[in-house]
């Protein structure tokens, strides 16, 4: 009657120990499959007797670190972590399977130029160039406007005021008495008339249609548009001042505002395509023809200057455009897909696949984007394999077991041309 207790009291000590067995092997097995320079298959071998744990851990919270076995904080028995003084401790490595698990895919390093199509606003304004200043030469009464409103379309030669100037009308007076002198003399003053009717700004044509009572009209030096009229009828105005202003429309200015990151790819000749909303499906094209030495101070922006023929007078002076360039593409440098970049805040890092499952995050300096590629200045030389999905799960392992940290110390990273982290550019570990 005393062997029941006894037998019952051994099965159940056999069954707790195989469950302890079980719950031990099973945690063994399955740490993370990702643990420095080790295969996924194995928990951090132990190597000969000799060698003598770096510490101890649990594979569930890698980051907690003890410096003799027992139970982690959840419970757990740890297992210990040896040096492997053959691996590349800058590198983490992982099982194919792992890898295939985990999604990872990688793309080649191309050496390219980038061709990046840059789209800013712009605004259409006057070509200077077409603007005439319609002025009095001397004291003189606006006694007739012909043109009453600003913006006007007026044609070459059109009338734009009478003007009543006594001045003028003694000038062209002296001007006929001489023109019918024979002496020598008397030519020497007619000349000098007619070269004063000049410096009052009268031509021949408006010396013989003056009246008598000394009105010139004045008319037009060019078709276009009166831009300004700075004058009304019965006005008088004074010798120099500004009557009226007349731009041209036959080609214009677009001005672009360029980001400072655009500016310096854009210089003269720069191909551009222009759209306006106010003329929909049509497409201007011409060429930058400067690119302004001043930055506007609020927005930071530098202003190109594209000139647009304008035949039909389509294109008016405060439409906004939409201003595509075209930019002369710069030398081949390494190019990489944008989603393969770790962007830390400081620092910007990608994830270098090499051979035998083994991966090593590298510190790069990044330039232009385009086309979803991104311009490595420096970190990589081409030819390289980068991790484009499922990089930040790498990156992680590599900074919980130290990668991140050998990858800032010069003295015990290896640097290999291809894939040499660039001195000056240290990498911050994400350690919890």
């Amino acid at each position: 009657m005393k062997r029941a207790p006894l037998i019952a009291f051994t099965l159940a000590a056999l069954l707790m120990t195989a469950i302890v067995a079980y719950w031990a092997g099973r945690h063994g097995s399955g740490q993370a499959a990702i643990s420095g320079d080790h295969p996924a298959s194995t928990a951090s071998p132990a190597p000969a007797t000799s060698a003598k744990p770096l510490y101890w851990y649990d594979p569930m919270i890698p980051a907690e670190h003890h410096d003799k076995p027992g139970l982690s904080s959840m419970g757990m028995t740890m297992i210990p972590k040896y040096a492997d003084a053959g691996a590349d401790q800058s590198a983490v490595r992982i099982d194919s399977a792992t890898v295939q698990n985990l999604g990872v895919r990688t793309a080649s390093v191309e050496r390219r130029a980038l061709t990046a199509t840059v789209r800013v606003p712009g605004t259409i304004n006057w070509d200077l160039r077409q603007a005439v200043v319609v002025s009095a030469r001397v004291d003189a009464v606006v006694s007739k406007l012909y043109v009453r409103a600003p913006y006007t379309n007026i044609p070459a030669g059109a009338p734009l005021a009478e003007l009543l100037a006594p001045q003028w009308s003694s000038a062209v007076a002296e001007s006929q008495a001489l023109q019918h002198v024979q002496s020598d003399e008397a030519k020497a003053l007619r000349g000098a008339a007619q070269q004063r009717l000049q410096v009052l700004g009268l031509s021949p044509a408006d010396s013989h249609a003056m009246g008598s009572g000394g009105q010139v009209t004045l008319h037009a030096p060019q078709a276009g548009v009166i831009s300004t009229l700075d004058v009304r009828e019965g006005q008088r105005v004074n010798a120099g001042q500004t009557l009226m202003t007349i731009n041209g429309l036959s080609t214009i200015w677009v001005e672009a505002a360029l980001p400072q990151a655009v500016a310096g790819t854009v210089h003269a000749d720069t191909p551009v395509t222009v759209r306006v909303d106010a003329v929909p499906g049509k497409v201007f094209r011409g060429q930058v023809e400067a690119v302004l030495p001043d930055v506007d101070m609020t927005t930071r922006t530098q202003r190109a200057r594209i000139v647009l023929a304008n035949p039909d007078g389509a294109l008016s002076p405060g439409m906004f455009a939409t201003v595509q360039l075209e930019p002369t593409p710069g030398k081949a440098v390494p190019v990489v897909p944008d989603d393969a970049l770790i962007s830390t805040g400081e620092h910007t890092r990608l994830i270098v696949a090499e051979d035998g499952g083994r991966f090593r995050a590298v510190a790069v300096r990044t330039g232009r984007a385009a086309d979803g590629y991104t311009e490595i200045l420096g970190g990589l030389s081409g030819g390289e394999k980068v991790v484009v999905s499922g990089q930040f799960l790498i990156d992680s392992e590599a900074s919980l077991s130290g990668a991140l940290d050998r990858l800032n110390d010069p003295a015990t990273t290896p640097a290999p041309a291809a894939t040499a982290a660039m001195p000056g550019m240290p990498m911050q570990g994400d350690h919890p």
